[in-house]
């Protein structure tokens, strides 16, 4: 043989294909994938987190905006675009890939920080939150799905409570840190540095680090069946977003409660710092109370969602709901620090029940195939709950006044509770 190699053994070695290891569901199978997964999305939070606490004293402190109904216009724009990449995120990665839409979103993450920095108008800081919602709907939906896929059916509760931990700690860290920044150097650019942080790496992490999961879901579609399988699997999209937004009676439910859950954090997001501000507080303290609420709610996500696949999903979104409304109802008819505090803590727990929950739920029902245009259209919905609520608060903080606008919000929270108590079925076999 010329210029070949002689020795058999190497010969065979070289020629012989590659055999590439067997996709296994379940968590203990995917820890190092899962566990990056999780902090990406805790990047993800953090981009939100930025905003919590410095943006809507920024519109009343530097842009001197009067009315509720025009201050919430970012919340509004944010949640109008987040809803709509939402439910294009979940077709989207179906048809190309989950990492081709987590890489896109962060590509579209990376100016935000610096706009809101550099904004000289109001309307730049709506344009920077239109790119906020792509970013949030592509990176957050994206990294929701590839978690469903990788741990398979036995402990999903458990591995969405892990990533909605992640993301709602992270808002909550950086809602502190942002508020003790603001405080001591001024509400720009310092607490925005953050952001300029948080997208650098998370794009890095996602280029370089994460893998693709489709294939997991592929799998899991051949060996596994769902709570849904007396629905033909393959569905066309129009098909999906009628059986999860109306047809469907766990998917419906848990869409509209998704819906509401957003419409009382657009409250709290948009609302309570002006509603703390004006009682006297200072920046920091505000910092504070709008740390405390996704706190709690991020942490308590890690008992709920393993909670979830011991005693079902139904159970704690109903409670969780009721625990929100009364909350709230709290901190609109109070007005100390320490009485706030107590209100946004509870309010944490009541969301730590309910959202892990539902997204857990959708995953029960919906087949692999379509499972992730699924979640996209519950968390259209979910999401669209942003925006009507910051419209709903913003017009009727203007028209009456704040406490009306808290308990109005209130009362729909627990009407949502209610429709799941009556209409919503167990999706889980505990």
């Amino acid at each position: 043989m010329v210029n070949g190699d002689t020795n058999p053994t190497r010969v065979w070695a070289m020629s012989e294909p590659t055999i590439n290891p067997p996709l296994r569901l379940g968590l203990q199978a995917n820890l190092a994938q899962f566990s990056l997964l999780v902090g990406v999305n805790a990047l993800v939070g953090g981009m939100i987190g930025q905003e919590r606490t410095v943006l809507p004293l920024l519109a009343k402190e530097e842009f001197g905006l009067t009315a509720f109904t025009a201050t919430l216009t970012f919340i509004v724009a944010f949640g109008v675009v987040k809803a709509a990449t939402n439910f294009f995120a979940g077709t989207l990665s179906d048809r190309y890939g989950r990492k081709p839409v987590l890489v896109a979103g962060w590509l579209v993450g990376l100016p935000i920080p610096l706009l809101l920095i550099w904004a000289p108008t109001w309307g730049w800081v709506i344009f920077a939150n239109v790119l906020l919602g792509i970013n949030q709907g592509l990176t957050w939906s994206t990294t929701v799905i590839m978690k469903i896929d990788l741990v398979g059916p036995a402990r999903r509760g458990f591995a969405m409570g892990l990533n909605e931990a992640a993301g709602y700690g992270a808002v909550a860290v950086t809602a502190l840190a942002t508020g003790y920044i603001a405080e001591r150097a001024g509400l720009r650019p310092e607490p925005f540095f953050l952001g300029i942080a948080f997208a650098g790496l998370g794009l890095g992490l996602s280029v370089f680090f994460v893998r693709e999961t489709l294939g997991h879901a592929r799998h899991e579609a051949a060996i596994h069946a769902t709570t849904s399988d007396t629905h033909h699997h393959a569905l066309s999209t129009k098909e999906i977003f009628t059986l999860t937004s109306f047809r469907d009676k766990a998917l419906s439910s848990c869409s509209q409660a998704g819906l509401i859950n957003n419409l009382n954090d657009g409250l709290a997001w948009g609302l309570f710092p002006i509603f703390f501000l004006g009682a006297g507080l200072s920046i920091g303290r505000i910092g504070v109370l709008a740390a405390l609420y996704p706190a709690v709610w991020g942490l308590g996500q890690l008992y709920t969602g393993g909670l979830s696949d011991r005693i079902g999903r139904k159970p704690l979104i109903v409670w969780g709901m009721l625990v929100q409304a009364i909350a709230i109802a709290w901190i609109g008819a109070t007005s100390s620090f320490t009485t706030w505090a107590v209100g946004a803590i509870v309010l944490g727990a009541g969301t730590a029940m309910v959202y892990p929950t539902l997204l857990a739920a959708i995953g029960d029902v919906a087949h692999p195939t379509w499972r992730a245009r699924s979640v996209g259209v519950y968390r259209l919905w979910r999401d669209g709950g942003f925006a009507i609520g910051a419209l709903l608060a913003g017009i009727l903080a203007d028209m009456i006044s704040i406490p009306a606008a808290i308990y109005t919000v209130a009362a729909l929270t627990a009407l949502s509770g209610m429709v799941v108590a009556f209409r919503m079925y167990e999706t889980h076999p505990t």
